[in-house]
């Protein structure tokens, strides 16, 4: 006598393909800056103070890391979780790098985007794996910042 095995849930449809980019261009003024900085108690003059900044070798007040790479992921999550069909309900980013490699200075043009890179199916979290490659550039600083992240995506139920 066999014994009948549970045939495994049908796998939701792909949330992206390897090669699929996610972009926005973003400029922030020196008030979004100066905000940022506050909001999130990032008390770094160089953000908030011209006559420090003016010194230092940037010349001038520079947005945060914390400031473009909090952006560039509100690009990542917000793509895959919009509410228009098939995209998923659920995003939970399960690890991110970054790499800060030059200043993104206030009414500068930011181009910030991702590129999926791999796509696995995770039977035991329910949902889609990515390993996303991303950062943000400036005309000046190409890139400003690295990124890699690694995010589960599932399907609404």
């Amino acid at each position: 006598m066999s014994r009948a095995s549970t045939p495994e849930r049908p796998q939701p449809t792909l949330p992206a393909k390897p090669g699929h980019t996610i972009e926005r261009t973003d400029r922030y003024s020196r008030e979004d800056i100066v905000a940022f900085a506050a909001a999130c108690r990032d008390t770094n003059p160089l953000h908030t103070d011209d006559a420090l900044a003016q010194r230092s070798r940037f010349g001038e007040v520079i947005a945060s890391g914390q400031h473009t790479s909090s952006m560039l992921l509100g690009l990542l999550v917000t793509h895959f979780t919009q509410d228009t069909e098939p995209r998923p309900a659920e995003v939970l980013l399960l690890h991110v790098n970054f790499a800060f490699r030059g200043a993104i200075f206030a009414n500068e043009e930011v181009r910030l985007q991702w590129r999926v890179v791999e796509v696995a199916w995770n039977a035991k979290l329910g949902g889609h794996v990515l390993v996303l490659d991303g950062g943000g550039a400036t005309a000046r600083a190409r890139p400003a910042l690295v990124a890699r992240a690694t995010l589960l995506v599932k399907s609404a139920s």
